[in-house]
């Protein structure tokens, strides 16, 4: 089991850069909810006042997230859910509304990044990042947009807020693949903002550098293992609790205010 400074910390560490409730009455979603940024962040969102679904495929972990934020004082149900399969998050996001009601800030976060060169050709790690990180924020967007237009023609603050990544603009010898979808995402939420932004829809995406997360773990090219490794051992990186403060003020600033593009870096990072 990967056990590192800030593992533990990542999920339970409270900031106080935000108090009180100002999420109160709202209806969230965070899918890659079982772990690291999507845990932290629906935490954090449910002690701020809002109804938190949480999505992701390990059924255990969201029901053990649950009960924290129920032990908490927050409210939150669990929805086992594998965002690129398209009538699933369909299906979801008419449960999420016949239960709680309509959704108004979505967290699309499921993610994945697996790192090699190019010319090793590994087609089947190339297929699950677009799988996961483009067509499955699609499939999240194309279900709950509408939730999202009808909450805001309503007056209340919609929110989308989507996870990129620092490699979206950066150059990272054998990111490639994992660049290219972080890429699309980024460039995704310029555009979407000029239709959505109209109705009062928000339209946000967060970059962050290196956050200690398990999302390393699946990374198998060595020398990007080590960039990682050394990161993590030389400087202070983000904890999963730094991220997920940074989409809840996204999400808690007055409707008229879009903030729409979030670098956010270790203060030491310089890569």
């Amino acid at each position: 089991m990967h056990t590192s400074k800030h593992s533990l910390e990542g999920t339970n560490h409270m900031s106080t850069v935000i108090t009180a409730a100002p999420l109160a009455g709202r209806v969230a979603i965070v899918t890659g909810a079982s772990s690291g940024i999507g845990e932290a962040t629906a935490f954090r969102l449910a002690t701020l006042g809002a109804k938190v679904v949480v999505a992701a495929r390990r059924k255990d972990n969201l029901d053990a997230l649950v009960a924290r934020i129920t032990a908490a004082g927050g409210t939150a149900l669990a929805l086992p859910l594998d965002v690129t399969d398209r009538s699933a998050v369909n299906a979801a996001a008419e449960q999420v509304a016949d239960r709680l009601g309509q959704v108004d800030l979505v967290f699309n976060n499921a993610g994945v990044q697996l790192i090699s060169p190019i010319e090793d050709v590994k087609f089947d790690d190339w297929q699950q990042q677009i799988d996961l990180n483009i067509t499955g924020v699609m499939n999240v967007i194309g279900a709950f947009v509408p939730q999202l237009i009808g909450s805001a023609a309503q007056g209340k603050p919609a929110d989308l807020i989507t996870t990129s990544s620092i490699a979206a603009t950066r150059v990272l010898e054998k990111f490639s693949v994992y660049s290219g979808t972080k890429a699309y995402i980024s460039q995704l939420t310029r555009l979407l903002r000029v239709e959505l932004g109209r109705k009062m829809v928000r339209v946000s995406t967060i970059e962050p550098g290196m956050v200690d997360t398990e999302l390393p773990l699946h990374v198998t090219d060595p020398d990007a293992t080590r960039l990682m490794a050394d990161l993590i051992n030389d400087i202070d990186v983000l904890t999963a609790a730094d991220v997920a403060e940074t989409v809840a003020f996204i999400a808690s600033v007055p409707r008229h205010v879009n903030l729409t593009e979030i670098t956010i870096l270790p203060t030491q990072q310089a890569v």
